[in-house]
Formats: C-alpha cells, sequence, structure tokens
C-alpha cells in the first residue's frame, strides 16, 4: 500500500469520527427542549409542596409494605407411609447362667491326670481329672476279701441255725458282721470314687484352677463349669406394665460388641417388690455365639405390634409440655398444625390415635419458626421468599388506576 493511500484512509477515518459526535449533539439538545417543554406543561405536579406530598406517601406506604411482607420459613418435610411398629419397652441387665457350678476336691490326694482343659465340653459324669488311689483300691480289696469270707460264714451259720445246731444270738451275729463289712465295702469304692473328679453338669469348663502333680485338698477347688445353654438376663419390670407381660413374650438381647439376638420371656415372678414396685423377669438367652455370662446387655421387650400403621417420624413430633403435635402441609405452601396422641412409639417412630393418614406431608425440619398457618418453602422451591398480603395488593391496583 502506498503513502497516498495510507493518507487517504486516515483522513476517511477522522471524518467519520467527526460526523458521528456532531449527530449526538444535536439528539441531546432536542431531548433536553422536549423535557422542559413537559415540565411548563405540568406545573402543578412539580410545586415543592405537592412533591413533599408524594414522597411522604411513598416512604409511608413502602414502610407499611415492608411490615406487612410475610416471610417464608424454610423447612424439610417426610411423606407419611404405613408399616409395622413395636411396642418396647427397654432395660439393662448383666447376662448369668443359671447352671454353673464349680468342681471341688472331695479327697486330700495328688494329682495324677488331667483330662479336660479350659474350652472343652464336658458330659454330666465325664471324669475331668483323677488323683492318687493306691491306699484307695488297697483298702478296697481288703474289705471285698472280708466280704467274701463273711458271707461263706453267714451261709454255713444259717445251715447250722435251721438244722437247730448253733443258738439264734450265734447266728445274729454271723448276719451282722456280714452287714457291717458290706457298709465298709460302700465306704471303701466310695473313698475309691473320690479319685476320680467328674463333671456335675453338662456344659463347658470355663476354668482350670490346678495343675498336674498338685497336692489337693478337701473342698478345693479344681475347675469351673458353665451350662451355656442356661444364659439368662434378669431385668426389673415396673409393676404399671405387669397386664402387659406374659411367658414366651418376644425379646431382644443387645451387647455393644455382640450385636442382637432374638429371646423370649422365661419366667415372671409371682411377687412385686414393695421397695421397688417391680416384677422379677427372666428372660431366656441361651447359647449365643457372641454372649459370655457377665456381659452388659440391653433387653428389649416387645409387649405389642402393629403391622398397618402410620408411622410419624420422632423427628416432626413437637412437644408442648403434655401435648405433642406435628405441622402438616395444607395446599402447597402453607401448614397446619395438628395434635396427635401417640398409640405405639418405637426408637424412630410414633403411630398416632388418628387425626393423620397416609401420604400427609409433614415438616420434620425447621419447626422452631413455624405457627398455624405459616408460609413455608421447601427445599428447590423457586418461589419469591415474601407474599405480601392481599388487601396491600388491592390498594395498588386502585392506585394505579386512578393514576
Amino acid at each position: 500500500m502506498s503513502f497516498k493511500q495510507i493518507f487517504s484512509l486516515f483522513l476517511v477515518v477522522i471524518l467519520f469520527t467527526v460526523a458521528s459526535f456532531l449527530i449526538g449533539c444535536a439528539g441531546t439538545d432536542r431531548a433536553d427542549e422536549s423535557d422542559a417543554g413537559s415540565i411548563e406543561a405540568s406545573p402543578a405536579k412539580n410545586s415543592p409542596d405537592e412533591a413533599g406530598k408524594e414522597d411522604d406517601k411513598g416512604k409511608k406506604k413502602g414502610k407499611d409494605d415492608d411490615e406487612n411482607k410475610e416471610e417464608a420459613v424454610p423447612v424439610e418435610v417426610s411423606e407419611l407411609t404405613l408399616g409395622s411398629i413395636e411396642s418396647v419397652l427397654t432395660f439393662s441387665a448383666n447376662l448369668e447362667a443359671e447352671r454353673q457350678v464349680s468342681v471341688v476336691a472331695e479327697a486330700q490326694r495328688q494329682v495324677t491326670e488331667l483330662l479336660v482343659e479350659e474350652g472343652d465340653r464336658v458330659r454330666r459324669g465325664q471324669i475331668l481329672l483323677r488323683l492318687q488311689d493306691d491306699e484307695q483300691r488297697s483298702v478296697l480289696k481288703k474289705v471285698k476279701s472280708q466280704v467274701t469270707k463273711a458271707k461263706r460264714e453267714f451261709v454255713r451259720q444259717e445251715r447250722l441255725y435251721k438244722q437247730e445246731l448253733i443258738s439264734e444270738e450265734q447266728y445274729n451275729n454271723a448276719d451282722y458282721e456280714l452287714e457291717q463289712l458290706g457298709i465298709s465295702l460302700a465306704d471303701a469304692e466310695r473313698e475309691l470314687g473320690y479319685t476320680k473328679v467328674r463333671a456335675p453338669i453338662s456344659g463347658t469348663v470355663t476354668e482350670r484352677m490346678v495343675n498336674l502333680g498338685d497336692q489337693v485338698q478337701i473342698g478345693q477347688e479344681l475347675f469351673e463349669l458353665i451350662d451355656f445353654e442356661s444364659i439368662v438376663a434378669r431385668i426389673y419390670v415396673p409393676e404399671k406394665h405387669l397386664a402387659e407381660l406374659r411367658t414366651g413374650l418376644p425379646a431382644t438381647v443387645s451387647a455393644q460388641a455382640a450385636g442382637d439376638y432374638a429371646c423370649s420371656v422365661k419366667r415372671i415372678a409371682p411377687i412385686v417388690d414393695p421397695k421397688s414396685g417391680t416384677v422379677k423377669v427372666t428372660v431366656a438367652v441361651g447359647a449365643q455365639p457372641r454372649l459370655r455370662p457377665g456381659m452388659y446387655v440391653d433387653v428389649n421387650l416387645v409387649t405389642a405390634t402393629h403391622l398397618e400403621a402410620v408411622l410419624v417420624p420422632k423427628r416432626a413430633v413437637v412437644y408442648d409440655n403434655d401435648q405433642m403435635y406435628v405441622y402438616r402441609m395444607k395446599g402447597k405452601d402453607r401448614v397446619e398444625r395438628v395434635f396427635i396422641k401417640p398409640l405405639l412409639t418405637d426408637k424412630y417412630n410414633v403411630e398416632p390415635v388418628g387425626g393423620l393418614v397416609a401420604g400427609d406431608r409433614v415438616v420434620i425440619a425447621g419447626q422452631a419458626g413455624l405457627k398455624e398457618g405459616a408460609l413455608v418453602k421447601l427445599p428447590g422451591d423457586e418461589t419469591s421468599a415474601t407474599v405480601e398480603p392481599l388487601e396491600n395488593a388491592e390498594e395498588e391496583i386502585v392506585e394505579r388506576a386512578a393514576l
């Protein structure tokens, strides 16, 4: 491109800019003249007194509108459904075994053989250990020999007595001697039996308190046995619930480290403790994989079950002294207060006696800012957060029509 061409293009740009500026100034002058004419044509509206009145009226109306605006309260709602609910009484207890025994020594001897260890399952009558028995065996053998001799002597004396060759006293003496030797034989057999320590019940060896070679004393504890099938939880129920109790009532036992287990009521005491006003209830737990005697557990008694119940979340319930109520959605964005009376209650829900039906929507969060007929806003609602009362809207329409 030559120098002349560049210079010509530069002049064209300058001329275009100047022309645009002049056209804009002319339009501004015409607008100013039009505004001035409008002002002169309506002087009454712009007089100082009238302008002041209009400003005061506008401010007052704006203030009243702000005061009458109703703020929508943000809430969360839940739709009521039908489901099963259980009435549960909860208590705490320590598990214990009804069949639990300590096995003790009945002879003063040395331990010569250990046959079981902790954790072993044993049957009733099973030998757990053996003690030294040489002396008992010797005594038993001697007594048996004496008994054999006494029996032969008694037979001979009996034959002679029948033949009237001996007196009745001689016959009675032979009979008495045989009887005494029989007692001695029983004693010797019992003493020998004491050297074999047997399980008094069927169960599990939970503790061994003796070692091989120990010299045990009469009455010394040797083993601890527990029948885990006999594990129970004893709870004490207030007498006001006595009518709800029965043998076989379903229950659950919960332990923090073991989970939940189904069980049932085994026994109900026939009397009420006058000091505590409670009834002792024995819940049969039985042998469970992770439950042990001594564990702390929660016991839940299921006193009633309703299968088709209206379930109201406890999160929705508001408590006012001894009254309970919920806020139910009325229309799209209003709520109404509904008082309820609980029929059954569990950990999460309440079954009301009438007043609510499945499908009703109740407020579960945000109840603190509500009252009867309050305006609410649900999550994701795109409507305005405020609503002006109807009477204010009518006044505004009239004023606009007058203008």
